[in-house]
């Protein structure tokens, strides 16, 4: 009998334990955290309002470096954070991401007033550097929390809490501001996360060992679970191997091309409703949400179809993933020519930025799967490599789209930035296609004095 099944005899037969409360609080982080993270492109439109009182007369240029500030300091602790959860627990470190986004929140509307543009883009500079550290404490703690055969459905779970963030966020913004002003979109962005981390400072647990709450036998179900994995060996990053591999270089490069597409289309959305489509700013986040609210309930059934093309071997690890990967690279590519040409009224628009973001859901079952395919001992590397390199593309997407808006209100300049979205998402996905690889790399693996032995030895013949 196999570990895995003894935890399957050992499993409680209570529908709901503490890992469901944990991975319930985990899933509400990724809500507050993005919800926090694109909260300024609802936010901007408002307070740059002339018709409003107190606007700011900020440009189109100042607005973009406002909304690329925030991933200044995201990209700093991709790679270090995985070693900092590691060594100090990711509790601590999921803590802080959303205490101290909740506290820059509340002290936002008060930096705007009295510190300007500049206060403001140094806000976010500290919202981007404590998120940095969001995905590998997720990562982290979900490897020690969720059981191997619960992991597909409690880590999609927790993880479409972005989009499902994303969403509600640009939806409610619009009303926050139409009947409160803006800044109460921030005010309530800070409460809730203050709100959340009390809550999770007494339940919340890096491992099922360090938990008051959890059960003997629950405990014993996870642990027994991953017991399977053994005690891990701690290898030496292959590091020159890494940056030397074709197929890492085109996941990078994939990866890139995600972001641009990705973060253009996220920070100028309610930008383009106001200014070309005319829309108000309450119907602006609820036209600006249904595209990531699509995006949400996309990623259920592609996440499906493509474990069941894998369950029936109908194609190669690779062929799947590179399917999936142009769905959501290729798919939206194809939709914004479309909406380059479409109509410039408001229900052409979101229907067609609706099919661009909701296919894109096809990359979390493309590229995002092959760090794990390609070397599952070094996937959080390879994540917090090519994450930190993208995340700098984030940056200088709407930079990028702010130098070729001199003005907002021409259509003509927005099929600009269109355009060049559509070719940075059909090259970053070529290059997958091309070079990318789901076969497991040989450098995975580095051989060391014991595996040597270890290959002396005739391995046993498995039937």
């Amino acid at each position: 009998m196999t570990f895995s099944d003894d935890a399957l005899t050992l499993k409680p037969k209570s529908c709901f334990g503490v890992r469901h409360a944990q991975a319930l609080l985990l899933f509400l982080a990724m809500v507050l955290a993005f919800g926090m993270r694109v909260n300024m492109s609802m936010a901007i439109v408002a307070m740059t309002d002339s018709s409003q009182e107190n606007f700011f007369d900020w440009n189109s240029q100042r607005q973009s470096v406002i909304l690329s500030s925030f991933f200044w300091g995201y990209v700093i602790l991709q790679v270090p954070g995985g070693v900092v959860a590691a060594r100090f627990g990711s509790k601590l470190l999921i803590t802080g991401c959303i205490a101290i986004n909740s506290a820059v929140s509340l002290l936002i509307p008060i930096a705007a007033y009295y510190g300007g543009w500049q206060a403001v883009c140094a806000c976010r500079v500290l919202q981007g550097l404590s998120q940095g550290c969001l995905y590998p404490s997720m990562h982290n703690i979900i490897g020690k929390w969720i059981p191997l055969d619960e992991k597909s459905r409690l880590g999609t779970v927790i993880y479409s809490g972005a989009q499902l963030g994303t969403a509600i966020q640009l939806l409610a913004s619009g009303f926050l501001a139409q009947y409160w002003g803006w800044a109460a979109i921030f005010y309530v962005n800070g409460a809730l996360g203050v709100l959340w981390t009390v809550i999770y400072v007494f339940v919340g647990s890096a491992t099922p060992k360090t938990s008051n709450i959890i059960s003997d036998a629950e405990k014993l179900y996870i642990e027994t679970s991953l017991g399977h994995l053994g005690e891990q060996k701690k290898l030496k990053t292959p590091w020159k191997k890494l940056f030397t591999s074709l197929p890492f270089i085109a996941l990078i490069i994939t990866h890139c091309g995600q972001n641009w597409g990705f973060w253009t289309l996220m920070t100028e959305i309610p930008s383009y409703m106001k200014q070309v489509l005319g829309v108000d700013i309450k119907s602006n986040g609820l036209m600006s949400a249904l595209p990531y609210l699509a995006m949400y309930l996309m990623s259920f059934p592609i996440g499906f179809m493509s474990d069941y093309v894998m369950k029936k071997k109908w194609l190669s690890i690779s062929a799947n993933r590179k399917i999936s990967n142009s769905i959501g690279m290729w798919g939206p590519a194809l939709a914004l020519v479309g909406l380059s040409y479409a109509p410039a009224d408001a229900t052409s628009a979101v229907a067609i930025l609706t099919v661009v973001v909701g296919l894109n859901a096809g990359h979390y079952t493309g590229f995002q799967l092959v760090h794990l395919d390609m070397s599952p001992n070094f996937a959080g590397t390879m994540m917090g490599i090519t994450n930190s390199i993208a995340n700098c593309v984030s940056i200088v997407a709407p930079l990028a789209a702010g130098a070729i808006l001199t003005d907002q209100t021409d259509p003509g300049q927005w099929r600009i930035v269109f355009y060049v979205s559509s070719i940075i998402y059909f090259f970053g996905n070529l290059m997958l296609v091309i070079f990318g690889t789901s076969e497991r790399q040989e450098w995975d693996e580095p051989k060391t004095e014991d595996s040597k032995d270890n290959c002396e030895k005739k391995p046993e013949k498995v039937v």
